[in-house]
């Protein structure tokens, strides 16, 4: 019985006429940007054979975010997102068919490649607070907690298509049709947001501050609203420590595991596999009761996982171990991003969520940067095991107010729920 109201309460919100179409449209759109990063990712080792590169590579398609989101969270409280998130689609099959171009005339260096990375970086963190704020307007209130499980879950499950495509189309015809078919799939997000209408669209409103002021305003209050301070130090550490073994994925698998691009697909396509199993598993939740443990938990787990893959002989423990990380990883973001899309006024949805964005984009970017560097130095296992040391440290401060925690954000949950 409780599986059938499980999976029930998921294919409700996926029978949500607005939301099953935009998460289909966005199904094929993810998959084709996981086809592009693999392909980048394996074109930069060809390219380079350097994990700092890798890191350089990451930071340009990450990092803008943490200058970018904070100014397109005010705009999302502003402007129409499914507007703003049309033309981000237009644009970006634009960059992507553009890097398809310049790889068969043969243009693409590491330089090349870097600079279009950073234009398709800059694209999507512009974007992402539209992303993230658009799905509370798709769906009832009742159904938001499986809604932002099910986006991530499809998220993942491009995650782990993506690169097994990824895989067939380099060893098949050569990474530029990788690129070529991102192109095509931005179209597909397009098609879906030129159908879908939002139930709670944004108030139009003259702006009553300059745009620096309403966007220190959303961090304000991001970090003043209680726990969540706590919840977004703590997915700052996993962004920043756990996350970035992601995007140095093709160091491990050419240099530590002697492999080459299909080993990529599959270290990644298990990441993948994990994280659906977690999106799948929260997003038939009956409520947010319980989040702040599980957000801990997981990260104890990503503690443990990621230890043990920095001393994994070969892709035999490699792999289930990815699984396990993405399980974790996976749980862990849903949770916290349920917590602030529950906790926070419509009029502050736009800007809180892009701290959110900064955070789950910049981590990534300046952990990648410096793992890279130092992996270069020192090897790709030292610097995972230092940084999952620090996570430790994190996770421990925050489990130590975690029963505080959980009263500040739940009894606010259901506050707000009641005023709804």
């Amino acid at each position: 019985m409780s599986v059938r109201l499980h999976f029930g309460k998921v294919l409700d919100t996926l029978l949500q006429p607005n939301f099953g179409i935009y998460i289909l449209g966005n199904a094929v759109s993810l998959i084709g940007t996981w086809t592009q990063r693999i392909a980048a990712g394996w074109l930069v080792w060809e390219l380079t054979g350097s994990p700092a590169w890798l890191g350089v590579i990451a930071f340009a398609d990450l990092f803008p975010a943490v200058v970018i989101a904070p100014f397109a969270g005010v705009a999302a409280d502003r402007w129409s997102r499914l507007r703003v998130m049309r033309l981000a689609q237009a644009l970006g099959a634009v960059f992507a068919g553009l890097l398809a171009l310049l790889y068969f005339a043969g243009l693409v260096d590491i330089w090349t490649l870097l600079a279009m990375t950073l234009a398709l970086g800059v694209v999507d963190s512009f974007v992402q607070p539209f992303r993230l704020a658009v799905v509370s307007a798709l769906v009832e209130r009742e159904s938001l907690t499986s809604a932002v499980a099910i986006k991530s879950v499809t998220f993942n499950l491009a995650r782990f298509v993506g690169p097994a495509v990824a895989g067939i189309i380099i060893a098949t015809v050569g990474v530029g049709w990788a690129f070529a078919v991102n192109a095509l799939s931005f179209l597909a997000l397009l098609a879906a947001l030129m159908v879908v209408r939002e139930l709670r669209p944004p108030l139009p409103r003259p702006p009553a501050q300059g745009l620096f002021a309403e966007a220190a305003a959303g961090l304000r209050y991001a970090l003043r609203t209680p726990g969540l301070a706590v919840v977004l130090g703590l997915l700052s550490a996993t962004c920043l420590f756990a996350r970035p073994v992601v995007e140095l994925l093709p160091g491990w698998a050419g240099r530590i595991f002697g492999g080459d691009a299909t080993n990529l697909a599959a270290l990644t396509s298990a990441i993948g596999v994990g994280a659906v199993a977690g999106g799948v598993w929260l997003a038939g939740r009956p409520s947010a009761q319980g989040l702040v443990r599980i957000m801990i938990l997981c990260c104890y787990g990503l503690v443990a996982s990621l230890l043990a893959f920095a001393v994994a002989p070969g892709m035999l423990v490699a792999l289930p171990l990815m699984a396990v990380t993405g399980f974790f990883l996976i749980t862990s973001a849903i949770s916290t991003q349920t917590l602030i899309q529950l906790n926070v006024e419509d009029r502050m949805r736009g800007r809180v969520l892009s701290v959110y964005a900064m955070i789950i984009k910049g981590g990534p970017a300046v952990g990648a940067l410096v793992m890279g560097f130092a992996a270069t130095a020192a090897g790709l296992r030292w610097p995972l095991v230092a940084a999952m040391a620090l996570l430790a440290l994190a996770t421990i401060a925050a489990h130590q107010g975690r029963r505080r925690m959980e009263v500040q954000l739940e009894t606010a949950t259901d506050l707000r729920g009641e005023g709804a």
